[in-house]
């Protein structure tokens, strides 16, 4: 979920609200949302829409069917797989045990914040996630246009808002930061 919101600024209840048919070869299209046990429409008419994504994350989802996850129960453990059923109807991000949406939460709290501590990030949650991608997006000189289709935001002001300026000695830390991932490769920070 992490790796797919990076990449694609969906917001955490669409990406609880995502289903196999929204997954496409080079895009992915936002129907509804859940969040906190309620399905709803996308917050704006902006937000229901298909946006073009690349090969990487299409592929990092399709990966996702054959994943098996290790839950610790006591002593022992359990195995679970990802998805226990990959229907168009189905969610694409399911709970390892029943296959029910997934709380954003629980996410936060057991996966999110945890990594953000190992990283030395202080302050982490989903809206960072999606703020990072509309800046990754300004530092990469995309049209303030073209981001805002890809955030679906109804207005680019809004997107501009949400573009951080980043100094070229942070724009060094996120280079160190993106070395040092890539170096470790510890399967606590490989993160779906």
């Amino acid at each position: 979920m992490i790796y797919v919101a990076l990449f694609t600024a969906l917001r955490v209840s669409e990406l609880a609200g995502l289903a196999w048919r929204n997954v496409h070869a080079d895009s992915i299209t936002i129907e509804r949302r859940f969040s906190r046990g309620d399905w709803d429409e996308p917050k704006s008419r902006a937000s229901q829409a298909t946006i073009a994504v690349d090969d990487h994350v299409t592929a990092r989802i399709q990966k996702l069917k054959s994943v098996e996850l290790v839950v610790r129960a006591g002593r022992g453990s359990r195995r679970y797989r990802a998805v226990k059923s990959d229907g168009p109807d189905n969610l694409v991000f399911q709970s390892p045990v029943k296959g029910a949406p997934m709380r954003d939460n629980n996410i936060l709290v057991r996966h999110i914040k945890p990594a953000g501590r190992t990283l030395g990030i202080a302050w982490v949650n989903w809206q960072v996630l999606r703020r990072s991608c509309a800046t990754w997006l300004d530092q990469a000189n995309v049209n303030v246009k073209d981001a805002q289709g890809l955030m679906r935001h109804s207005r680019a002001s809004t997107t501009d808002v949400y573009q951080q300026v980043v100094p070229e000695s942070q724009r060094k830390a996120v280079r160190k930061l993106t070395e040092y991932v890539r170096a470790s490769s510890k399967p606590a920070l490989t993160v779906q």
